[in-house]
């Protein structure tokens, strides 16, 4: 089992902690990263893209004139697609880019995910990472001593001071262990891992 140092607030070393082979020490397979980040961003498209048709365009649908007997051609309601103004014919419609990914793959990629972040030698425990209230310079000031600029928090419940604190503080994110996705694993440059919810997310992983 790898070994890791748990940190305090001051980036003193305070213990160490193992760590699970099966989740923190297996071959990553840069494929399967990419077949779930690719998913994860797709299920974040918005699919909006709209146009009105001819029965959402705002008209009468008095006919314009009688079918026969003017030598033009025939003619509806004024809302017809081929008159100024009104509906389109082919254009598109709200739609969802969202697949899935077996739940097997999902898992496996998450452990390479933590695994690559052991191996390059960027996650970081901390004990413990409490303000007695909400405050953002508390909050860089043990950015600071930490020597970290762009991370991802891992907590094991909701940490409402240090959610605070950390909202308007950029390339910074904070999030409970249940949320722990791939995408945020590799974008952010550290992770950082209180050390309660290491637990969690080794319950989460191997259950």
């Amino acid at each position: 089992m790898p070994l890791i140092d748990v940190y305090n607030l001051n980036g003193e070393k305070v213990s160490q902690l193992e760590l699970a082979d099966s989740i923190f020490n297996i071959p990553v397979k840069p494929g399967v990263l990419h077949e779930v980040v690719t998913m994860q961003l797709a299920c974040r498209r918005a699919g909006s893209a709209s146009v009105k048709h001819r029965s959402d365009v705002r008209g009468s649908t008095r006919k314009l004139y009688r079918q026969k007997g003017t030598g033009r051609a025939r003619r509806g309601d004024i809302k017809s697609p081929l008159l100024r103004g009104g509906g389109s014919i082919f254009g598109p419609d709200p739609r969802s880019y969202s697949y899935k990914v077996p739940k097997k793959i999902k898992r496996l990629a998450l452990k390479m995910a933590l695994s690559s972040k052991i191996m390059d030698n960027n996650i970081l425990v901390i004990d413990k990472l409490e303000f007695e209230k909400a405050k953002t310079k508390s909050f860089i000031s043990v950015l600071d001593t930490l020597k970290i600029k762009k991370a991802l928090i891992v907590t094991e419940k909701t940490n409402e001071n240090l959610e605070l604190s950390s909202r308007n503080v950029p390339d910074i994110k904070v999030m409970r262990y249940e949320g722990l996705n791939v995408y945020d694993i590799l974008k952010y440059e550290k992770l950082i891992l209180l050390e309660t919810s290491i637990k969690g997310i080794e319950g989460r992983l191997t259950a």
